[in-house]
């Protein structure tokens, strides 16, 4: 799995959230997300660390997670790249929405 497979789950990015304020036990993290099994938190946390996004060390009988935040750097600067198309691709959209929403109104006016 790679980081943007990874990152797609609405689950795993909830941990990177609460990871982004500070390292955390994995309990916390079960704790915090109780939609979700303890086994279904680890899975999540194995593929984390796989594709380095999470670091964990151990402290006592604790498993301490915390957030790699290079990793996500690297990330974004691959990311903005292309992230100069999207101002004209958002102004084409809003365009877009303009005219539909104008059409619309306008039927909705004619039936009124």
């Amino acid at each position: 799995m790679d980081v943007f497979a990874a990152i797609a789950d609405p689950s795993r990015r909830e941990m990177l959230d609460i990871l982004a304020k500070g390292e955390r036990p994995a309990g916390d993290l079960v704790k915090a997300l109780p939609d979700l099994t303890q086994p279904a938190v680890s899975r999540h946390l194995k593929v984390l660390r796989d594709v380095g996004l999470v670091e964990v060390r151990p402290r006592a009988q604790q498993r301490i997670y915390a957030l790699r935040p290079q990793v996500l750097r690297e990330l974004d600067q691959w990311i903005a790249t292309y992230r100069q198309f999207w101002p004209e691709k958002l102004t084409a959209l809003a365009e877009h929405l303009d005219r539909t929403r104008g059409r619309a109104k306008k039927r909705k006016e004619g039936s009124e």
